[in-house]
């Protein structure tokens, strides 16, 4: 496992700071993420998987920094936890997963098809990364936030029961003004 600082330089070398994204590049962008997730009181391994939650694309955005079927490269950067959550993340088939998520806690992979019922210890992390990242797009887009503001808050209540109450209060802050 690597430091932060050792991460983060993978992902420029990667091309992260070339890469528009809502707010300005997809490096500041995983930043930004990470950071929340650490001042909203999330261990190490989610911070870390904040901050690579896009290495291997996600079904919201198509770039692949690494082949998914190379997961190995991840796990030595920033550890089995965090990459575990990682691949959720990226695998995640967003239509197929989240309608159903806070009852069923199952993952559509995306990649393979296959479902993953999440352990009692990734349902939270999971979550909050979801709505962590969702947030950080909508803040930095008011355009995005305006079309999607409703659907999210809709969504993010039905998570409420799996939510940590710091994001909660979060998703509540921006939502539902």
């Amino acid at each position: 496992m690597q430091t932060e600082a050792e991460v983060r330089a993978w992902l420029r070398s990667h091309g992260t700071e070339t890469v528009r994204h809502p707010g300005g590049t997809l490096y500041a962008h995983l930043c930004r993420v990470q950071e929340r997730l650490g001042a909203l009181g999330h261990t190490t391994a989610t911070q870390s998987a904040g901050l690579t939650h896009a290495v291997y694309g996600t079904d919201g955005f198509d770039l692949a920094l690494l082949f998914w079927g190379e997961r190995e490269a991840l796990r030595d950067l920033i550890g089995p936890a965090a990459e575990e959550l990682v691949y959720l993340y990226g695998s995640c088939d967003r239509d197929r997963t989240w309608p159903d998520l806070a009852t069923n806690r199952t993952v559509a992979d995306r990649f393979t098809g296959e479902v993953t019922r999440l352990n009692e210890d990734q349902v939270t992390p999971f979550v909050d990364l979801t709505i962590v990242n969702e947030l950080d797009v909508m803040e930095q887009d008011p355009a995005l936030l305006t079309a999607n503001r409703a659907y999210f808050a809709d969504l993010f209540a039905a998570w409420e029961p799996v939510t940590s109450p710091a994001v909660a209060t979060e998703a509540h802050r921006l939502l539902n003004p």
